[in-house]
């Protein structure tokens, strides 16, 4: 057995040991060990199992990446284990899009729920996954919304009462639209992608026209006003985190930027 082959194949013997059958659908009855079958593994890739248990075994030669981005989907690996299975096969990280989901693990939702202040969690496509009771109150109440409508472009650009509450819209908006560009290019292109900007562009001729601008920016920190319906205006400085292992998500919190705005959000 090749020495050089061996970290990856204990690798793939080691995720698939991990793994619930149940889960795939697979029947659970009577197994002599833990975790997915060979065969299963190779099933959930569509590829063949003699080549899936040469592969665990260090026969038979590298897979292509495609395959090897297949056996990833199939055992579900995070994102690091992914760029881990790459760099054990290849040497270096995939060059492949990111995979974009809207899925966040309880313990991150605990922790959204334990910040006194607005809190979100979004996509690279801006959709907002996730959100804190703060944020229901103080920016929007997204479980009110339509999946569709969770989106924070679509928001910013087809919807005119979002538009009014923003203390700047066009400078808001704007540097939206180019931090999204930035996005665009890490994650690489996709249908779902692709489909937003052009929905966009034809609904609104400021977001065509800013997207074909080019610019680029980051969107890591910042001021926002906005006008709320009640409390009237308030000033919000937001910061912006990547979430661990989730290279798709990205994590928003808004603390009040002054003492009048302190006061109005715990008055709330």
């Amino acid at each position: 057995m090749p020495a050089a082959t061996q970290p990856l194949g204990e690798f793939l013997r080691a995720r698939r040991l991990r793994l619930d059958p149940a889960t795939f659908g697979f029947q659970t009855g009577r197994r002599r060990t833990p975790g997915l079958r060979r065969e299963e593994v190779a099933q959930l890739a569509n590829i063949s199992p003699t080549w899936y248990t040469w592969l665990e075994q260090g026969r038979g030669g590298a897979p292509s990446r495609e395959v090897l981005n297949r056996i990833a989907n199939g055992l579900r690996l995070t994102t690091p284990e992914r760029e881990h299975l790459f760099i054990l096969a290849f040497g270096h990280l995939p060059d492949t899009p990111l995979s974009i989901s809207a899925d966040i693990t309880p313990r991150l939702q605990r922790l959204l729920d334990a910040l006194p202040m607005p809190a979100l969690i979004k996509t690279i496509t801006r959709d907002v996954i996730a959100w804190n009771r703060s944020a229901a109150r103080i920016l929007t109440d997204y479980a009110q919304l339509p999946l569709a409508e969770r989106n924070v472009l679509r928001r910013l650009f087809t919807d005119p009462q979002v538009r009014g509450a923003q203390g700047d819209w066009e400078a808001v908006a704007r540097l939206v639209v180019n931090a999204f560009r930035a996005d665009v290019a890490r994650a690489g292109n996709s249908a779902e992608i692709a489909n937003l900007i052009a929905e966009l562009s034809r609904q609104s001729p400021e977001f065509d026209a800013w997207w074909r601008s080019n610019d680029v920016a980051t969107h890591t920190e910042g001021v926002k006003r906005i006008r709320h319906a009640r409390l009237g205006a308030i000033d919000l400085e937001f910061s912006s985190f990547a979430v661990e292992g989730r290279p798709d998500l990205n994590m928003m919190i808004f603390n009040p930027a002054n003492e009048e705005s302190r006061r109005k959000v715990a008055a709330d």
